[in-house]
């Protein structure tokens, strides 16, 4: 792609053109975040509106059952199932990734324990996104047994962690930061090898790349509806098990919503059969409800699809970051293999914080994570190929001209 003409053509032939049109964007936005937070659909402010003020205005505590509030976190699991390779009835909307990844930590702990009491360990990267290794390290300071949570520098150390005493491997399947993407079937079945349990965290997965997880026989899963899916800002997550996994499951977050009859009123926690069972508490039927906004407009296209998208506009972002803005202290973090690749491209910089502050300004809009890395998603289902040439052509403009050293774009909010 050599000229802006060559970015609106590509625009005129791409299949998934007409899918931007379902989302509210800001005309004189570049966004480029949507691995963060998605851009919100175009049918998102309807459905809030017709669930506060016909569905709790009108039906108020009525629309349980009338509006279908209480079976929504099963609905959506099955509108979402097909994006991650899950069947029907093993996926569930519910909580976040934090409070999903406590019950399913803890379930696969005991589940190794049972089989063999020696699997005291929890693999994971020490690159991963924080909350991953906070909530290991908090499950371990409860149980207090002698677990411990072991971690890689890089992902070729993995066969070496993951051994005899491994109850279960935590790995993100695309990395927050770099957008580095594990081969989830190589991965999983080097797990299973070492007779460990493997937990997948689909949050820069889901909606971006094509995902398989009965088809690669993994364990467990969690992913997040408000980054690529479009649910909204702190949209409930998901949590996956299979069929085979879910009455073996001991959840320790019992609440009545994980009941078989929660309405029973019964003294005494019965979990409910399959993937009812990963519920704990009262859902938040406001955000819940918006979720399906998003997923309804994956139902237009497919992964495969999106994916061939992602690639090119990720292949084209990098091609010209590299040739336009060559020597000014960019450095690609992200692979450049396609199967090592997620849906977003970081590059560091010396002062990426500030340089990324300054684009914001001028509308295009990233984000910044440390150390020194400015990160750019790409988001197939409303991303153009003239926003990949214009974001770029405004990044060349800021660091050639130093306009990032205007002292206002130093100043730290509380969320970077």
């Amino acid at each position: 792609m050599k000229t802006r003409e060559e970015a609106l053509a590509l625009d005129r032939d791409d299949p998934l053109a007409h899918l931007r049109d379902q989302f509210a964007l800001h005309p004189g936005v570049i966004y480029l975040d949507g691995n963060s937070l998605g851009a919100p659909p175009a049918a998102a402010a309807a459905r809030a509106q017709a669930v506060i003020g016909s569905e709790w205005g009108e039906g108020l505590i009525r629309s349980w059952n009338t509006a279908g509030w209480f079976a929504l976190p099963r609905r959506l699991g099955n509108k979402l199932a097909p994006l991650i390779g899950a069947a029907d009835n093993e996926v569930v909307v519910t909580d976040t990734i934090s409070i999903n990844l406590f019950k399913l930590l803890s379930a696969a702990l005991k589940l190794a324990n049972e089989r063999d009491p020696k699997r005291r360990v929890i693999v994971s990267e020490r690159s991963n996104f924080p909350t991953d290794l906070y909530i290991a390290q908090g499950l371990i300071e409860q149980l207090d047994r002698g677990y411990e949570l072991r971690l890689v520098d890089d992902p070729s150390e993995l066969p070496e962690a993951i051994g005899s005493d491994t109850a279960v491997a935590m790995i993100t399947h695309v990395n927050y930061r770099t957008g580095y993407m594990h081969d989830m079937a190589a991965t999983t079945k080097m797990i299973h090898d070492a007779g460990a349990l493997a937990l997948w965290d689909l949050a820069h997965s889901a909606g971006a790349v094509p995902v398989d997880l009965n088809g690669v026989g993994a364990d467990y899963a969690v992913g997040c509806t408000y980054k690529y899916l479009n649910g909204g800002p702190g949209s409930p997550a998901f949590v996956w098990v299979p069929h085979r996994h879910q009455n073996a499951f001991s959840q320790p977050l019992s609440g009545w919503w994980g009941h078989r009859a929660p309405f029973e009123m019964h003294p005494i926690y019965r979990p409910d059969d399959g993937i009812g069972r990963f519920l704990c508490g009262t859902q938040p039927m406001v955000s819940m409800a918006l979720v399906e906004a998003g997923l309804d407009v994956f139902l237009q296209t497919d992964m495969h699809a999106i994916r061939r998208k992602s690639l090119a506009l990720t292949d084209r972002f990098i091609e010209l970051v590299e040739t336009r803005c060559a020597g000014m202290s960019l450095k690609l973090v992200t692979p450049r293999a396609h199967g090592q690749r997620g849906s977003h491209a970081s590059f560091e910089h010396p002062h990426g914080y500030e340089v990324m502050q300054a684009l914001i300004a001028r509308g295009v809009i990233g984000d910044y994570r440390e150390p020194h890395v400015l990160r750019f998603g790409f988001t197939p289902l409303y991303t153009r190929f003239v926003d990949v040439w214009d974001a770029v052509e405004t990044l060349r403009d800021v660091l050639a001209t130093d306009a990032w050293r205007a002292p206002e774009f130093a100043a730290r909010g509380s969320v970077t």
